[in-house]
């Protein structure tokens, strides 16, 4: 007779039951040797009701209380997740972790970190990111390293807001009083206008045709890419700055014959001309060319980037504060890049608490050149940022210097939004998005 499924179910939860019973029988004697050591080697029960491993030793202690109660993700339109993380002193910190196309995937990620950061003070930042990064073992990657890019944005969130200071200030005061940042206009001349008038004076393109390069570009391709950057800058002027981002698509061969075309129309930037990963091939181009080569938003943390500044590959390093460990770990970069005489220009396709951390550490470094953005935080922000003759100035309020519009927020709750997917038109073949 076949056993109805409820039984089996009872069965295999007694039997857990007296399996989880005899074990926490077996740990009671270095239970009670740890007892002298609060929180010590002890296992804990978080929020999601699972019990962790046994804690060894202790973070450093404040003589202040303040703990971390909980972590929230939201899905936000149009592709963004953002991060509330709660305090039992009602201090809310907000991060972004993000991963374009993978939202879900970072939620879950916060999801399973969250239960190492419940009951924590959230003022160990360093601490924090330390032990996340390396308890893990498996270190780094792009998911993994966004979600702890985000949860450290809002720990310093925390702690600008508990000390009542901006994060800037936390990391040796301002280098500046405003932060300059460039809009996307893609080919467009009429779109490059508008973003004069709403005061940019700095912009990013791509090539035309990009998917269309091939691994050996035709000379109609070469040509009609460098006639459309002649456009766009014949339509901002001499002292625009226009970056042109090759996304890394564009093979070897072929980005060096572009380059070439391109040079007489003075780019502020050839940004990942090939892919980030071949630095090799970077480090040739660089040296093939008098224009800037820029790079960094898929290399994880400061240990991604010494390569690209030992091998001298680029000049100007683009960090996404959502995806290269947070703003701390941008400023380490930044720090090394000072050494090699390179520049920043972080990346941000992202939102506006992103948007937020790039201007903290664009306010905290002297080796900054421009930020990134898409978003200024209009329905999102209670007070969304400003531009002013090409410059945001730098944010006065404490942590990150925002604060959600939860009333605007509330339609924009939750996609699904997916990379595009693209083929090669003429034979089906992949194309890198």
């Amino acid at each position: 007779m076949k056993t109805p499924r409820n039984n089996n179910r009872r069965s295999f939860l007694r039997t857990a039951a007296t399996a989880a019973t005899a074990g926490l029988a077996s740990l009671s004697a270095s239970k009670a040797r740890a007892a002298e050591a609060p929180e010590s080697a002890q296992s804990r029960t978080n929020v999601y009701g699972s019990t962790a491993q046994p804690r060894q030793g202790r973070p450093p202690q404040f003589k202040t209380r303040l703990r971390i109660t909980k972590l929230e993700t939201f899905l936000v339109k149009p592709r963004w997740l953002f991060l509330k993380i709660h305090t039992d002193a009602g201090i809310v910190g907000l991060g972004e972790p993000v991963l374009e196309g993978r939202a879900k995937t970072c939620a879950m990620a916060i999801e399973e970190i969250a239960r190492d950061l419940i009951g924590k003070d959230p003022r160990n930042v360093i601490h924090h990111w330390q032990a996340i990064y390396r308890h893990a073992f498996y270190r780094g990657g792009p998911i993994l390293t966004s979600a702890l890019s985000g949860i450290e944005q809002a720990l310093w969130d925390i702690k600008g807001k508990f000390l009542g200071v901006p994060i800037y200030e936390l990391l040796g005061g301002p280098t500046r009083d405003r932060v300059r940042v460039y809009a996307h206009v893609s080919n467009s001349t009429e779109r490059l206008k508008q973003q004069v008038a709403e005061g940019f004076t700095a912009f990013k393109t791509s090539p035309k045709n990009l998917t269309r390069s091939g691994a050996v570009a035709t000379p109609a391709f070469i040509e009609e890419a460098a006639a459309a950057f002649a456009e766009l800058r014949q339509a901002a002027g001499k002292e625009a700055a226009i970056g042109i981002d090759f996304h890394g698509a564009i093979s070897a061969q072929t980005a060096k014959s572009l380059i070439r075309a391109l040079e007489p129309f003075s780019p502020m930037f050839i940004e990942e001309p090939v892919p980030c990963q071949n630095v090799d091939a970077m480090a040739e181009i660089a040296r093939a060319t008098h224009l800037p080569i820029a790079t960094g938003e898929r290399i994880f943390t400061k240990w991604g980037f010494r390569e690209i500044l030992e091998k001298r590959a680029a000049t100007i390093l683009q960090p996404d504060l959502c995806h290269c460990g947070g703003i701390f770990e941008a400023r380490l970069i930044a720090g090394m890049a000072e050494a090699h005489y390179a520049t920043m220009a972080p990346h941000n396709p992202l939102g506006p608490i992103s948007l937020a951390a790039g201007l903290q550490l664009a306010a905290s470094i002297p080796n900054f050149l421009c930020q990134e953005q898409v978003s200024l935080g209009a329905g999102y922000l209670r007070t969304p940022f400003k531009v002013e003759k090409g410059y945001i100035a730098i944010p006065e309020g404490p942590g990150l210097g925002i604060e959600l519009d939860e009333n605007q927020l509330a339609d924009k709750i939750g996609h699904d939004w997916r990379n595009a997917e693209t083929y090669d038109e003429n034979d089906g073949s992949v194309v890198d998005w």
